[in-house]
């Protein structure tokens, strides 16, 4: 399986939170599951951690390579055709970072982990919660 986490399910997996559920913690611990992660959750967790929002024991920086390296999570990487697409899909609200997350999942055919109720109604997009 072929698994783009949203940025709270990666921070849930991450730092152990009990909120992530035991089907998506097996499924995100399994040899057979690739895990893929947007820039944008990148992006997000270093808001977070700027806001105080979330509280890593190391700098949010060391915390996201670390946590990158260790999880052996690959890049989806943003280009023209996911910023098209953000704009193009029909998404409930206008959260861009959703917008590009969706996109993400959409353009390179992954399922997207995620609890995000806005999401997980979403007909066209493919979710695992």
């Amino acid at each position: 399986m072929k698994l783009l986490l949203d940025t709270h399910i990666w921070l849930w997996y991450a730092l152990g939170d009990p909120q992530l559920s035991e089907n998506l913690q097996s499924t995100i611990a399994s040899d057979t599951t690739e895990l893929w992660l947007s820039p944008i959750s990148t992006w997000e967790v270093l808001l977070l951690a700027e806001k105080g929002r979330i509280s890593l024991q190391l700098d949010a920086v060391v915390w996201i390579d670390q946590s990158l390296k260790s999880l052996g999570i690959r890049e989806a990487p943003l280009n023209h055709q996911i910023a098209i697409l953000s704009r193009q899909v029909e998404l409930p609200h206008q959260d861009p970072a959703d917008r590009f997350i969706a996109a993400t999942a959409l353009h390179y055919q992954l399922q997207l982990a995620t609890v995000d109720a806005r999401l997980t109604a979403i007909d066209w997009l493919q979710t695992l919660g």
